[in-house]
């Protein structure tokens, strides 16, 4: 089943999740209306609609297919597929609580250094943060879906981009908060996360029927 399957299926599962968006290359959407009319998904949903070059401007042409008077949007990558469904409900929960932007995280397991990039050699240490302090942000991000959709027009009209739509709330001076992620909301970059993702597949099938 592609990742992608997988990914949606994560939302949908999901009682808090009424519509699922999904942003296709421009010239691919067709290809992905068939992918995902050929798995079943639960009765939700489903709508896709043609994104940008970027990220962001998948995202926020995205937003413009999301009915009228939602207020709680939630931001996901196909690339984590795995998501479990208490992630995305704690997350959905958050913004319905009054929380403008949430987004999952775990804690680090390894020690961070901050360091000089060098375009070859070794790297030279700068300091090395307090772990305690930080966290490895996941996906889906829950927004106030007003807030959002304003974020991304003034980063439009000011030629702005980040990495991730939480970025955008703060750098025009909204808050962000954290609530707990999980270690299974990993993202598929690489072959060994390949090996993970099947990994876990096989564990679920073994004790959920997932």
């Amino acid at each position: 089943m592609p990742l992608l399957v997988h990914a949606v299926r994560a939302l949908a599962r999901s009682r808090a999740v009424g519509l699922v968006v999904v942003c296709a290359p421009p010239d691919g959407v067709a290809g992905v209306v068939s992918l995902l009319d050929s798995h079943g998904l639960d009765g939700k949903d489903v709508r896709v609609v043609p994104g940008g070059a970027s990220r962001q401007e998948s995202v926020r042409l995205g937003l413009a297919a999301v009915p009228a008077g939602t207020r709680v949007v939630l931001v996901h990558d196909a690339a984590r597929p795995l998501v479990p469904v208490e992630v995305v409900d704690a997350v959905a929960a958050a913004v319905r609580a009054g929380a403008a932007a949430v987004v999952p995280a775990v804690p680090l397991a390894d020690t961070v250094k901050r360091v000089e990039p060098q375009p070859s050699g070794p790297e030279p240490v700068l300091d090395t943060p307090d772990r305690s302090t930080l966290r490895a942000v996941q996906t889906p991000q829950g927004f106030d879906l007003p807030a959002l959709v304003a974020a991304h027009e003034r980063a439009l009209a000011e030629g702005a981009e980040v990495t991730d739509d939480a970025g955008l709330i703060e750098r025009f001076g909204g808050r962000v908060v954290v609530v707990p992620g999980h270690e299974e909301a990993f993202k598929v970059t690489r072959p060994l996360d390949l090996v993970l993702a099947e990994a876990v597949l096989a564990r679920r099938r073994a004790t959920d029927g997932y």
